[in-house]
């Protein structure tokens, strides 16, 4: 791995999501949208649910769902952990927009936002 290059893992609680080289990723975390490129300054953050965008070395930006869990950067290294993550083209619209409804409909906030996360990562693709 160069010095412009990142090495992501996007791992969920039961998988890998996604492993590779990338020349960016933007995550949301308790402080607010985060972006970091190669040589950043380490750091750990607590991760919101949201969407998080990976641009890797080759091929388009992709777009995943998170939910809570960490950042980690150190060394040109980024850890995403996440209770749960889906890469948008794993999530069905439909079905994330009605979980959404359902949440709001049961007031639950934490899972209006999981589902909002899931909707947003689908819809960005689109």
């Amino acid at each position: 791995m160069s010095d412009d290059t990142l090495q992501i893992e996007l791992v969920a609680a039961d998988r890998v999501v996604w492993s590779g080289q990338a020349s960016q990723v933007i995550a949301r975390t308790v402080e607010g949208d985060l972006g970091v490129l190669p040589n950043h300054a380490p750091l750990l953050s607590l991760l919101v649910p949201g969407v998080v965008v990976i641009t890797p070395i080759e091929g388009e930006p992709f777009k995943a769902a998170v939910e809570e869990g960490f950042l980690s950067v150190a060394n040109n290294r980024v850890s995403i952990l996440s209770e749960d993550a889906f890469l948008a083209s794993e999530i069905r619209l439909e079905a994330a927009q009605a979980d959404l409804a359902q949440a709001q409909s049961a007031g639950d906030e934490a899972a209006v936002r999981r589902a909002e996360a899931r909707v947003r990562a689908v819809e960005k693709t689109s």
